[in-house]
């Protein structure tokens, strides 16, 4: 069974930093991309941030020069680092792992953590 675990959501004040992780367990971790998205109530799920198994990263222009995406493979582990925040990124952020082989997509969801950033 494949499970991708999020953790270290909480509350933090405007300009402070948090730092998430997303252990996975249950897949061949080395071929995956890792994502973080979040969403907040009545809007989309948004990616945040990804890196795929090779080690290149991409960013959502709102959190450029603020997030930084990184994976350990030995740990099974990506995580991601906020800094910089702002009330606007308060949102539950999900990780995500996604791999194509062959004909086939490979799509897992972890549960939320929430990241709430008060003014």
């Amino acid at each position: 069974e494949v499970q991708l675990q999020a953790s270290g959501g909480g509350l933090v004040q405007a300009g402070g930093s948090l730092r998430l992780s997303c252990v996975a367990s249950g897949l061949s971790f080395d071929d995956y991309a890792i994502g973080w998205f979040r969403q907040v109530p009545g809007k989309a799920r948004e990616a945040v941030a990804c890196i795929d198994k090779e080690g290149s990263t991409y960013y959502d222009d709102s959190v450029k020069g603020r997030f930084t995406i990184s994976r350990d493979n030995a740990k099974n582990t990506v995580a991601l680092q906020m800094n910089s925040l702002k009330p606007e990124d308060t949102a539950v952020y999900y990780c995500n792992a996604r791999a194509k082989m062959s004909v086939w997509t490979y799509d897992y969801w972890g549960q939320g953590t929430l990241v709430t950033v008060s003014s």
